[in-house]
């Protein structure tokens, strides 16, 4: 079972030619809401890429609350550990551009009142892995995989938004997972910060892939799925869930990584986040697509 302790959004999202520059207003197409958050992306990327997935999170009492949960309750993901706070559901502005490219500013609102006492000590152990991410307060992330490391429960976080980690919390972690932005605030080589963990550091590079430099010194690289992007928004939460998913299924690291990296690919080629997150199946298929190196 895969346990999410992170955020969960209401997405604004307005599409336009060109992405606007600081001070210049552009005018788009309609715009949508859709359900988001990057706790809640990846647990329904999760779900749907096979595993059986629990969320921990917190909402508003306000109309946003029901949307942004709304796939997630369709797709079976386990809302138990997930409060009602007075503050509003945190909402992204996501503006996406003809390429793909995205420019995404974030209202936590409720995700600021998540804490990590709501998950029971039983949902922890050796069958369970702890995914968590920097949407909600590191403080109650890092209090969770410290509980769960000592639950010898496998744990992963993806350090996204871009922000420190918690002093000493990468000895709690089996695996890290940042972007090539991500990966330059914690200040030193990847290689070097592998040591650190128990498992491996995963670093994302869009089109080119992703590296895995694992805490032995040894290195293992994936390529990515050859498309042409419709929107990039959540591909990198699929990729997190995939690779949860897949680890869950005890899949070797090499073979879950080309899972993950398959299915952030296909989550480029609709418009949305949750609503572009491929199924088990659709991953499987697109393996075959994917380059050996």
């Amino acid at each position: 079972m895969i346990l999410v302790f992170g955020s969960i959004n209401i997405d604004l999202l307005v599409p336009v030619a060109a992405l606007p520059r600081p001070g210049e207003t552009v005018l788009g197409g309609d715009y949508a809401l859709l359900p988001g958050g990057k706790g809640a992306n990846q647990a329904l990327a999760a779900r749907r890429a096979g595993a059986e997935v629990m969320l921990a999170g917190a909402v508003g009492e306000d109309a946003f609350a029901d949307a942004a949960l709304e796939l997630l309750r369709l797709d079976g993901v386990d809302l138990g550990l997930v409060r009602r706070v007075e503050r509003p559901t945190g909402c992204a502005a996501i503006v996406v551009g003809e390429g793909g490219e995205n420019l995404i500013a974030v209202a936590p609102g409720a995700n600021r009142e998540a804490v990590a006492a709501v998950v029971p000590d039983g949902v922890l152990g050796p069958d369970t892995i702890v995914l968590c991410q920097n949407e909600v307060p590191m403080a109650e992330s890092a209090a969770l995989l410290r509980r769960a490391r000592q639950a010898n429960t496998r744990t992963l976080l993806n350090l996204a938004p871009a922000g420190p980690a918690a002093p000493g919390l990468l000895a709690d972690l089996d695996i890290l997972v940042v972007n090539e932005t991500e990966a330059a605030t914690l200040g030193a080589d990847p290689a070097g910060l592998a040591r650190e963990l128990r498992q491996a550091l995963i670093a994302t590079r869009g089109a080119l892939g992703a590296s895995a430099f694992l805490a032995d010194g040894s290195r293992l690289e994936v390529p990515a799925l050859a498309i042409e992007p419709v929107d990039t928004t959540g591909a990198g939460d699929t990729f997190v869930g995939a690779l949860a998913a897949s680890l869950d299924q005890n899949l070797p690291l090499d073979t879950a990584l080309r899972r993950a990296s398959a299915a952030a690919g296909l989550a480029c080629l609709a418009r949305g986040a949750q609503t572009a997150m491929p199924d088990g199946s659709a991953i499987d298929a697109a393996l075959a697509r994917l380059p050996d190196r």
